[in-house]
């Protein structure tokens, strides 16, 4: 099973995202403040995956001490680093979370037994990322009719998380199943990660798809060719607004014109109930280079205004269900949530 990140003995090793899909890099990190860049710059990326490279980097923090005599503040300043990567994916700060709940619960300890229990809780929230998203493939998978076409919107897969992919969890579980004919996997502009990432992944697992400008999405809905809309997402609020790559409340919109369900695919980690809406849902923008340049090439002309915002939300009301490792949660969706953040 592919898997972007992993621990041993002391490095984090991960797949240089940026690389793909020319090139296929492997970066072995020790310092938490290299690995916190990488988060940054979307070496590592997806909401899932974010929060265990956090948890992860919180273990090479502390690995670097030999005594106890700056603890408290070290944690801190490892916790402000990693905190301030990436502002909307909320799985980043709920692992940091569970981190510094370890760490204060063992604070008294002797050092190397704080070391060990912190690599076991990030060695736990990795483990329990691939068995939810495997989870939420099933629960997905009995969404979908038979011999179905799927289109899909950035990238939710392996790479994204700890491993299997939450939206193309529901992929593999599907084709596993016999239900999948295809999937439509969207460019994803202006970092390609459907182009560059989806597309690779799927193409290793020989799962068969098509590449479609985001442009085509309507035209093809339009046609009759899309039986589901199915992506991740990086924040979930208490009443369902669901924040996910800029491009998904566009593709929200169009499903629901022409009556096709549209499903978010996320671990409960996803949901934030501390969030009463998506207008409190923090938006990152992102360098302008992303949208003049392609890959450093240049397409538009130097010196001109440009808006980036990474992510979008998409009103709770479009979302025809949000499917996670506790179940398919259908409108009201605020009931809904309170329940399984609650179960």
């Amino acid at each position: 099973m592919l898997t972007p990140i992993c621990y041993r003995e002391g490095t984090v090793e991960l797949i240089d995202q940026t690389q793909l899909p020319h090139k296929l890099v492997t970066l072995a990190l020790t310092d938490y403040r290299k690995l916190a860049e990488a988060i940054r710059t979307m070496k590592i990326r997806g909401a899932p995956a974010i929060g265990i490279a956090a948890a992860y980097g919180v273990v090479l923090g502390i690995q670097e001490l030999e005594d106890g005599a700056e603890l408290g503040s070290r944690f801190e300043e490892i916790i402000e680093t990693l905190k301030v990567t990436r502002p909307t994916a909320v799985n980043l700060f709920w692992a940091l979370e569970r981190m510094t709940q370890v760490f204060h619960a063992h604070r008294e300890a002797e050092l190397p037994i704080l070391k060990q229990r912190l690599l076991e809780e990030a060695k736990l929230i990795h483990g329990e990322d691939i068995k939810a998203n495997q989870q939420i493939g099933r629960y997905g998978t009995e969404l979908l009719p038979s011999n179905a076409t799927i289109l899909t919107h950035c990238n939710a897969g392996a790479l994204a998380t700890g491993g299997y992919g939450t939206a193309l969890g529901v992929v593999r579980a599907a084709r596993e199943a016999g239900k999948l004919n295809k999937v439509f996997v969207d460019e994803t502009r202006p970092r390609l990660q459907g182009a560059r990432l989806t597309a690779w992944e799927l193409k290793q697992d020989g799962i068969p798809f098509v590449l479609i400008t985001d442009s085509m999405a309507g035209s093809l809905m339009a046609g009759g060719e899309v039986d589901a809309v199915i992506v991740g997402a990086d924040r979930i609020a208490a009443n369902g607004d669901t924040a996910n790559k800029i491009g998904t409340y566009s593709l929200a919109v169009l499903a629901r014109h022409h009556g096709i369900p549209f499903y978010i695919a996320a671990p409960v980690s996803t949901i934030d109930g501390s969030i009463a809406d998506g207008n409190q849902i923090p938006i990152e923008e992102r360098d302008r280079e992303e949208v003049t340049q392609i890959q450093g090439a240049q397409i538009a002309p130097t010196d001109i205004q440009v808006r980036n915002s990474a992510f979008d939300v998409t009103p709770a009301a479009l979302i025809t269900a949000i499917v996670t490792e506790k179940g398919v949660l259908r409108a009201p969706y605020t009931e809904a949530i309170n329940n399984v953040l609650h179960c």
